[in-house]
Order: structure tokens, then C-alpha cells, then sequence
């Protein structure tokens, strides 16, 4: 007895876009906590650690939860539904806010990092919702649906700092306990905006099977073009993005101009989602994954002709663009992998590639920055990207062979 998704047909078509927009607005909410676990963690690490060098752990704990998230999170989608086990990781993420504000106020650094960490599966199931809107929609509008949703992670890029500036000191004998009741607020929030979703029902049935093993599916050209393209531009992005701010700094820039860098650059991030997916449609996925790092690769560039603070900026929104074309074309042509049968483990096995190595580059960038310099960090782009756009180029190559099925 195996689990087989109905066609999208299942679902009426009216419900396509009430679910577009579901997903919008849950990715609004749910994709403002890590701006708040970002922003803060080191700042109450510092406040509440023995040890100054571990200030930094609780973000990072989150980074790893999230990493190792993804494919329990693919279990509970197939298991569950994918309402359902939003709905679930929402809750754990109300739990999460409760635990690490408590941590802060009891100055339990232990009891903070727990409450970080938490929060990990309910990041890998935002980060799903991509995946969720590729599937509510004909497969023809898979890639406006995908650039819908990275448009909710341009208000997230709002709503948590200010959630952060609101609520910091709401709580006088706990600093920034009130923004993780803030965080808690807003998972809070997104049930029942989850609620609404009716995405195609699960049903049970007797089947040979629940399409190919993960491991054929792996070795397949257009699953490793596209999950190595989204794990170098998601990859690179957070590798520089955590760099640039110590290196601005280190440069004599004050930290309002590197936040100011950074403020700019999450808008480039999420900014072109109002028009990527019309690229794609246009274009095709190959073309826009491959412009987007071209362009990571420009970024890079500029960050090694000066040290001004042009050079920082014009780096950092090259690269949030970069990331954005990238991420979303390397979302969409993974599409093209998998059968509906087979794209909740796809899915999950992508995604923890791509936030596996986001959380390698969060613990390295900061000492490779140390190591060798702002110089060093920016040179090793230009062989990833090299190494991306040959399999572009080489998938291509193949698509258009005669005897491609």
C-alpha cells in the first residue's frame, strides 16, 4: 500500500490561486523569523554566553536544525499532507519564540540556543512552500507561481527587523526577550492563514511503487544541473552576504552603513521576484539560472576592485539579484526531475543540498574572512560559477541531441 498524489485536477481551479496567495502570506510571516534569530542570536549569545567565542552559536544551531530538518520535513509533507505538516512545524515554531524568550529571561544561554534550534523544521518548511505553489498550478505557471512566493520573502525582509526595532525592549528586565515573543507572534499568526490551503489530496491505493528510487532519480542530468545550481547560488549568496558586514567594518564603514549594505541587498534578493518567473516563462529556466550566476559572478568582480562603499553596496545587491535569478531558475528546472509521485523526497533531498551547505558557509565565512581576507573570499566564486554554468551549458548540450526523450 503506497501513497499516490491525484493530478492537480484534483483540486478545483479556482482554489490555484487562493492557495497562490495563501502561500504568499504564510511565507510573509514564516519567512520573518530568521531575520529575527539572525539579527539577535549573536547579539543575546554575547549578552548570555560564559564564553565569547560561542555567542555566535545559537544562529548557527538554527542553520544546522534547518539543514537537518529538510528531510524529516519531506517525511511528514508525504506522511501528513502538506497542510498538515505546516501546520505542525507552525506550532513547534510558537513553542520556539516561548523557549528562547524564557532563556532570555532567566539569562540561560543553553535554554535560548534550545529555543533557536527549534525553529529549524519550521525554516525548512517555509522554505518549502516554493515547492508547494510549483504544485498547486499547471506545470506552464510553475515558475510565476515559485516568483509569487519569493515575493511573501520580500516582505518577511520588512517585517522582521521592524518586528525586531518594535519589540526589543517591550520586555525592561529582558532585552530582546520581546522580539521572540514577537517571533512567536507571527508563527502564531500563520496558522490559520495555513489553514486555507487546499493543496491536491493524498490518497491511498495499491501501486507498484511511489516512482523511482531517490538514488536513480539523483543521478539523473537535470536533478544534479539543478540541485548544484541551487546550492552554489544559495550557497555563495550566504557565504558572502556573512562576510561583508565584519569586512565593511574592518575597512573603516561604520555598522549603520553595513546594515544599510545589507538592507539593500535582501531587497535585491526579493525585489525581481515580481517579474523572474515571467523571465523564465520567456526565456527559459537554463537562460535565467545561468544569467543569475553570471551575475553572482559580477558581484564578486566588484567586490575586488575597491574598497569604497560603492563596491560594498553595488556588490551586495549584484549578489541579492544574482541569488534571486539563480535560486528561482534552479528551483524551477528541478521540476522538470521529478514525478508527482516522487517530489515530496526530490524535494526534501534538494533542499538539504542547498541549506546543508548554507550552514557549512555560515561557520566558514567567518574564519575563512579572517584567514585570508576579503580578497580570498570573493576570488573562490568564480571557479563555482565556472564549474555551474559548464553543466548549464553541457545539459543543454543534451537537451537539444535528437535522441533526448
Amino acid at each position: 500500500m503506497s501513497a499516490a498524489v491525484t493530478p492537480d485536477s484534483a483540486v478545483p481551479a479556482a482554489s490555484h490561486p487562493r492557495n497562490i496567495g495563501v502561500l504568499m502570506a504564510a511565507q510573509a510571516l514564516g519567512g520573518a523569523s530568521p531575520p529575527i534569530i539572525i539579527s539577535l542570536g549573536g547579539i543575546v549569545g554575547q549578552m548570555l554566553a560564559d564564553d565569547p567565542s560561542i555567542a555566535t552559536l545559537p544562529v548557527s544551531l538554527y542553520n544546522l536544525a534547518l539543514a537537518l530538518s529538510t528531510l524529516p520535513a519531506a517525511w511528514l509533507m508525504r506522511r501528513l499532507g502538506r497542510r498538515n505538516a505546516y501546520l505542525l512545524a507552525a506550532l513547534l515554531a510558537v513553542l520556539a519564540g516561548l523557549v528562547a524568550a524564557m532563556g532570555i529571561w532567566r539569562g540561560d544561554f543553553f535554554t535560548f540556543c534550545v529555543g533557536t534550534m527549534m525553529c529549524g523544521l519550521y525554516g525548512a518548511c517555509v522554505h518549502s512552500y516554493r515547492f508547494a505553489a510549483a504544485d498547486a498550478v499547471a506545470d506552464n505557471m510553475r515558475s510565476v507561481a515559485i516568483s509569487r512566493i519569493m515575493i511573501g520573502g520580500l516582505a518577511a525582509a520588512i517585517i522582521g527587523p521592524q518586528v525586531v526595532i518594535w519589540t526589543r525592549d517591550s520586555v525592561a528586565a529582558a532585552p530582546f526577550a520581546g522580539s521572540f515573543l514577537g517571533q512567536a507572534a507571527l508563527a502564531l499568526l500563520a496558522i490559520p492563514v495555513l489553514a486555507m490551503l487546499r493543496m491536491p489530496r493524498e490518497v491511498r491505493q495499491v501501486s507498484s511503487g511511489t516512482g523511482r528510487p531517490l538514488s536513480q532519480i539523483a543521478r539523473t542530468p537535470v536533478f544534479i544541473v539543478a540541485a548544484v545550481a541551487g546550492v552554489v547560488s544559495y550557497g555563495l549568496m550566504a557565504f558572502v552576504m556573512t562576510a561583508a558586514p565584519m569586512a565593511m567594518v574592518a575597512c573603516g564603514h561604520t555598522v549603520g552603513e553595513a546594515a544599510l549594505g545589507i538592507q539593500w541587498h535582501v531587497l535585491a534578493m526579493f525585489g525581481p521576484s515580481f517579474f523572474t518567473g515571467h523571465l523564465i516563462n520567456r526565456y527559459g529556466k537554463v537562460a535565467v539560472t545561468a544569467a543569475g550566476l553570471l551575475m553572482i559572478a559580477l558581484a564578486g568582480a566588484l567586490n575586488l576592485a575597491g574598497l569604497e562603499l560603492l563596491h560594498f553596496w553595488g556588490g551586495l545587491v549584484l549578489l541579492g539579484v544574482g541569488w534571486n535569478f539563480g535560486f528561482i531558475g534552479a528551483t524551477s528546472l528541478l521540476t522538470d526531475a521529478y514525478r508527482p509521485e516522487e517530489r515530496s523526497k526530490v524535494q526534501g533531498l534538494n533542499d538539504f543540498l542547498v541549506f546543508g551547505t548554507v550552514a557549512i558557509a555560515s561557520f566558514s565565512s567567518g574564519r575563512l574572512l579572517n584567514a585570508g581576507g576579503w580578497e580570498t573570499v570573493n576570488t573562490l566564486m568564480f571557479p563555482l560559477v565556472g564549474v555551474v554554468l559548464v553543466l548549464l551549458g553541457g545539459l543543454t548540450w543534451l537537451r537539444r541531441r535528437p535522441s533526448a526523450a
